[in-house]
């Protein structure tokens, strides 16, 4: 079959099974193309959770998956390829962090939303990239125990300075990966084009940005943006999507380490057969992680 065939047989399963496809911004183009509703994760699993669709399918990885369950309990959710994990989400587990809950007594826990379920059951509210700063600014407590990327934690502490932060030593592999000479070369080969950044690259990288947001505050600050080179500091799928929209302005990648596997192992076959329901996994969470979880998110809105 050929990409166009498999793309028409995804949306013609779609729409006959009433299934809602959701697809993070990072993965490929052509599985954007078949999408109902693209973007960040957080934000994907709020709109399924406003459809009327009996199932969802969340083209990203298990966190994001887990979170749409959470979000829409009476939906059958699944995730197209069951081996699509995040590092970051799955470093630390429930034990390690009730042990750093023991260190910092008194502290807030904040979970970023790249976490999975069930570490979310022992935190007290969620972040995104995009809301970290307020809702951490918002918190009662003025002490904060951040995890698990402690670039976005640092990151979240330069702007709240009247708080104290302590951070877990994780992170995303991918954007951690990233060092200062590659983004000195990177200006260097491009002098006109501005750096975009996500605030999930350490501080040192960070400092050369002309922009820090999350994948959607990037996007939109292309959108929005009289300039006609950028320097995307994140998922290289980033880069591609960019070229697509705007194919008046010129887009280079940061690095070359910039690329997910874990995101790019989802593909145009694994939608397909799990609409037929020859693949894929339902994520099924049980009752008390699901509540667990539950007030953690639920808090983030509150205070977001």
């Amino acid at each position: 079959m050929k990409i166009a065939e498999i793309q028409e047989e995804i949306l013609r399963l779609k729409k006959e099974k009433n299934i809602c496809i959701l697809a993070h911004a990072y993965q490929g183009h052509e599985i954007l193309e078949v999408a109902d509703y693209t973007g960040d994760s957080y934000g994907l699993s709020v709109q399924a959770s406003k459809s009327d669709c009996e199932g969802i399918l969340m083209c990203g990885v298990r966190f994001m998956a887990e979170t749409c369950k959470i979000l829409s309990p009476d939906k059958k959710v699944w995730l197209p390829n069951p081996t699509a994990g995040c590092p970051m989400a799955e470093q630390l587990t429930v034990e390690e962090l009730r042990e750093l809950k023991k260190k910092y007594p008194g502290y807030a826990v904040v979970a970023y939303i790249n976490t999975t379920s069930e570490l979310k059951t022992e935190c007290d509210v969620c972040v995104t990239s995009a809301s970290a700063v307020e809702i951490c600014r918002r918190l009662d407590h003025d002490k904060i125990l951040f995890i698990p990327d402690p670039n976005l934690g640092h990151f979240v502490a330069e702007q709240i300075p009247e708080k104290t932060f302590a951070f877990y030593n994780g992170g995303c592999p991918r954007h951690a990966a990233v060092t200062g000479e590659e983004t000195e070369k990177a200006k260097a080969a491009h002098p006109g084009a501005l750096l975009l950044m996500h605030p999930e690259c350490r501080p040192e990288v960070v400092a050369y940005a002309d922009y820090v947001g999350s994948t959607t505050g990037i996007m939109s600050y292309v959108e929005k943006s009289e300039a006609e080179e950028f320097i995307i500091g994140t998922e290289n799928s980033i880069v591609e999507h960019l070229q697509f929209s705007y194919p008046e302005k010129r887009f280079y990648p940061l690095s070359v380490a910039l690329t997910c596997m874990d995101m790019k192992v989802t593909t145009l076959m694994d939608i397909y057969n799990c609409l037929k329901g020859q693949g894929g996994e339902e994520i099924l969470l049980s009752q008390d992680i699901m509540d667990g979880a539950e007030k953690c998110i639920r808090r983030m809105v509150e205070l977001g």
